[in-house]
């Protein structure tokens, strides 16, 4: 896949089977439409182009949007959006500046100009330019002036249930991991450097890598404890991760934590990726240290159990 930082020069690709949007997550739902515009493009002897945008939009025009969590950094979408095996990632720098382009400037001025466009393929509720007036209508409109085809792909479902980022971050936002999961088409990845910490997990028998999660923006799973996989130089890990507010310890305050399983080397500083596999249980307050302990034990069997059978 090749990657562009910027607007591509005229006449760089050959007629282009392009698609826009966020593209937050890479779910099942973006990933049917890559596959459909990989289809279209063999048939008329183009490559696939996604054209996106960073920061998220919402960031940019929409003060009280600033907090809104991202299933995906703009590191993750690439390498997501590299296996789907698209041919050219065009990501625009977003400002209010383009953010006021009218729609048919954008479509005349941007998407046929320059991306030589042969195919405009586009999800059931695509909006664009200026105060988000373009939409599937005014393309209908425009594809005869400007001379391109365009197909509309109709909502993606999975058990009846609408595939959209906006309720993958509400699933996971209410502990509903596995419904996320299913709709995503893999594991919750969040990567994180190692801090320090407290040291209790250390106390406890279980010793934990404190992590700060790299982006602001990222979205952090419900508080409760997680079966995970753990990347870090290029070996996979299995473990258990702890996201909460440790109610049994006085003062601890917020924090993600994972514990690796069979893992001694000291990493702070360095950063690893988790993978989210399925929650085991929510966050719980216990009477004392041993009992915490207790439960740890049992969580993490409890985790071996879950890992090895889906690996």
């Amino acid at each position: 896949m090749k990657l562009y930082n910027s607007l591509p020069e005229k006449n760089t690709f050959k007629n282009a089977v392009l698609t826009q949007g966020t593209f937050d997550g890479v779910h099942l739902g973006h990933r049917k439409i890559i596959e459909r515009m990989k289809e279209i493009a063999s048939k008329v002897g183009g490559e696939t182009v996604l054209l996106t945008f960073y920061p998220h939009p919402r960031h940019v025009l929409h003060s009280h949007h600033k907090e809104l969590k991202i299933l995906s950094t703009l590191e993750e979408k690439i390498l997501l959006l590299e296996k789907s095996g698209l041919d050219n990632l065009v990501v625009i720098p977003f400002n209010p500046e383009f953010a006021a382009t009218e729609p048919e400037d954008f479509v005349r001025n941007i998407l046929c100009e320059r991306f030589n466009l042969n195919t405009l393929v586009v999800g059931y509720d695509h909006r664009f330019g200026k105060d988000r007036k373009g939409n599937f209508d005014l393309l209908n409109l425009l594809k005869d002036k400007y001379h391109f085809n365009l197909l509309q792909i109709g909502v993606q479902e999975a058990d009846e249930i609408a595939v959209s980022s906006t309720f993958i971050r509400k699933s996971l936002l209410s502990g509903d991991l596995q419904t996320a999961i299913d709709l995503l088409g893999r594991a919750y990845l969040v990567k994180a450097r190692v801090v320090e910490g407290r040291k209790i997990g250390r106390i406890l028998g279980f010793p934990t890598a404190n992590l700060e999660v790299l982006d602001s923006h990222k979205l952090v799973p419900a508080h409760g404890v997680y079966a995970v996989t753990v990347f870090y130089e290029d070996k996979t890990y299995l473990g258990m991760s702890s996201i909460g507010t440790n109610p049994t310890i006085s003062g601890k305050g917020f924090s993600i934590e994972v514990n690796i399983f069979n893992f001694a080397k000291s990493i702070y500083g360095e950063e690893i990726c988790v993978n989210f596999v399925k929650k085991i249980r929510n966050e719980l307050k216990f009477n004392s240290l041993d009992e915490l302990k207790a439960q740890l034990v049992n969580d993490k069997i409890d985790a071996e159990k879950i890992l090895f059978n889906t690996m």
